[in-house]
């Protein structure tokens, strides 16, 4: 019992901690530009959010993904930082579930959303990019049927072909 309550004001305090570096919401920290946000450190040098998300993304997806922040830069250029310093600076860099896992959940996750075709494409390249075969992400589709009915599998299996036939060029 004691353990916990130690653990439990650990936590509120540390989140405290952050809320007071990022302002009521975390206004601050989006205010100030990407070289300033909350840097985190490697070894001896600091790496920015910024920094740590776009080596993820460069990893993971590649040209795709740069693709995607690049034709943000002229309507949307914080959609594409958000994407950059949250998605893969902060989500997938923990430390609990390997990029394969990601990748499979991000996957099945955008087709449950359906209407996603486009970042589908995207993250079907990443999954076989981070080692994911294709069987196996055909396998991940097939999975969400009782759960999201034919329609939306459907799509992401005509997806995938897409995807498999362009990487077999």
């Amino acid at each position: 019992m004691k353990n916990q309550d130690f653990k439990r004001r650990k936590v509120l305090k540390d989140s405290l901690i952050i809320v007071g570096r990022l302002g009521v919401f975390g206004t601050q920290a989006f205010a100030k530009t990407h070289h300033q946000q909350i840097q985190i450190k490697q070894g001896e040098r600091m790496q920015t959010r910024f920094e740590k998300g776009l080596k993820q993304l460069q990893s993971i997806d590649g040209e795709a993904g740069s693709k995607v922040i690049s034709s943000l830069e002229d309507i949307a250029p914080d959609l594409g930082r958000f994407i950059i310093e949250f998605a893969f600076g902060d989500i997938y860099t923990r430390g609990e579930l390997n990029l394969q896992e990601r990748e499979m959940i991000t996957l099945s996750s955008l087709l449950t959303a359906g209407g996603c075709e486009a970042q589908l494409e995207v993250h079907i390249n990443a999954a076989l990019n981070v080692g994911i075969s294709k069987e196996k992400i055909i396998e991940c589709f097939m999975q969400c049927i009782p759960y999201t009915g034919f329609p939306k599998v459907l799509n992401a299996v005509f997806v995938a072909k897409k995807i498999f036939e362009e990487r077999r060029k």
